[in-house]
């Protein structure tokens, strides 16, 4: 049976779209840009083949769809802006099998512009055809949330925005067979700006509520306690809860050599975000000190090393770099997560806990990373000699908190 949905990009945006198409009885088929890793359990893409989802390789399979969309990851890249190689590969695979009247939709993270001023020339030039006139071009700002069970993409909105009300009509027809509300924005640049607003929002407040973090340290004042009484305010407030770094595939944006002028608050969340993981370990090793012991030597154990709680995805995550100044510092490091079984830092395999409790129990230093729905905090901060929770999970008292 022939597709009316290709997936281009089978990541952490392409595999939740997917998923959600297969859900609505929209025969789907995937095609891979690179080497993705997802954040659905084995169990949730078997499901999927079950239902019918065809992952493949073959680019003659993308001719044969009525709408393409592209979810390639858009990583930092070495310029410290947004990496488009694997969004240019997805377009120019496409383009060569794009035939008429196919709506093009892209949900990859990307800059105002990106759309009509990058994507559309590749696909113009490598099919022949004149988008808004042989074919449809939108925009649509991925809004996936890996874990998430409250806000799946049949109750989650969908901005749309098109090169022409006629493909914003287009578009906003394929997604209303996956989701209850379309928002149609003015235009592609408008819908690429949502994007850019929705994850700076993110990086921005989680700076805010890390930097009160380290203030409420230094006043003896319970930071968890104030945002508890904090979010009790009906209106004007959004709880954050700080941690130790900020990882994912949502990278901040602050249009670095991209317009005028750069957003100089999303600049700075990036240098507060990024001096979490050595805070983590400042805290760690005065910890150590105020209980007669040094870093260098400290066994020191890491519970929970992804980036999210209950996903196997260490996209960015915080514990790589705070493995690494501990190590630096001498500590002999271990980890624990019961959804990663191997873990290299520095290409060296880092040891993993195979006795979460008598681990703890030996170990110098406990510091709980990630809140990983297994972990009973009760019990685990009743066996550790010392332990330094980054997420304000464990019982008041029970553990120092960040």
């Amino acid at each position: 049976m022939p597709a009316d949905l290709a997936v281009i990009g089978l990541g952490p945006y392409g595999l939740p779209l997917a998923q959600a198409a297969v859900a609505a009885g929209i025969p789907t088929i995937g095609y891979a840009t690179g080497p993705e890793a997802g954040s659905l359990s084995p169990a949730e893409l078997r499901r999927m083949h079950a239902a019918g989802f065809r992952p493949g390789t073959d680019p003659a399979q993308l001719g044969r769809v009525r709408t393409a969309v592209i979810c390639a990851p858009t990583p930092r890249g070495a310029d410290g802006g947004l990496d488009l190689g694997q969004v240019e590969a997805a377009t120019r695979a496409l383009a060569q099998q794009l035939r008429p009247h196919t709506t093009v939709i892209l949900e990859s993270p990307v800059l105002p512009g990106t759309t009509e001023d990058f994507l559309r020339p590749l696909l113009e030039e490598g099919s022949g055809l004149r988008a808004g006139r042989d074919f449809h071009l939108a925009y649509s700002p991925s809004r996936v949330d890996p874990g998430n069970r409250d806000h799946v993409p049949a109750s989650t909105p969908k901005v749309i925005g098109g090169l022409t009300p006629t493909c914003t009509e287009s578009a906003a027809a394929f997604y209303g067979r996956l989701t209850d509300k379309v928002v149609r924005a003015r235009g592609l640049r408008e819908a690429e700006t949502v994007q850019l607003l929705e994850t700076n929002f993110r990086h921005v407040n989680i700076a805010l509520v890390n930097e009160m973090a380290v203030l409420c340290h230094e006043l003896g004042v319970d930071l968890w306690d104030v945002i508890r009484c904090a979010e009790t305010k009906p209106f004007g407030f959004q709880a954050f809860r700080p941690g130790p770094g900020v990882g994912g595939h949502g990278v901040p944006q602050d249009l670095t050599g991209h317009a005028t002028r750069t957003l100089r608050m999303v600049e700075l969340a990036q240098q507060v975000n990024s001096r979490m993981p050595r805070y983590v370990v400042q805290r760690a090793a005065t910890l150590l000190n105020e209980h007669g012991k040094s870093a260098r030597g400290a066994r020191v154990l890491l519970l929970g090393v992804t980036y999210k709680p209950d996903l196997a995805d260490l996209q960015g995550t915080p514990a790589q770099e705070i493995a690494i100044r501990l190590m630096e510092l001498g500590a002999a490091v271990s980890y624990h997560d019961p959804f990663v079984a191997s873990w290299n830092v520095l290409d060296r395999p880092v040891p993993r806990a195979d006795s979460l409790y008598e681990t703890a129990a030996d170990a110098d230093l406990t510091i709980l990373l990630q809140q990983h729905r297994t972990y009973d905090l009760q019990g685990l901060s009743v066996k550790a000699q010392l332990l330094l929770d980054t997420r304000g999970a464990t019982p008041t008292g029970a553990a120092h908190r960040l």
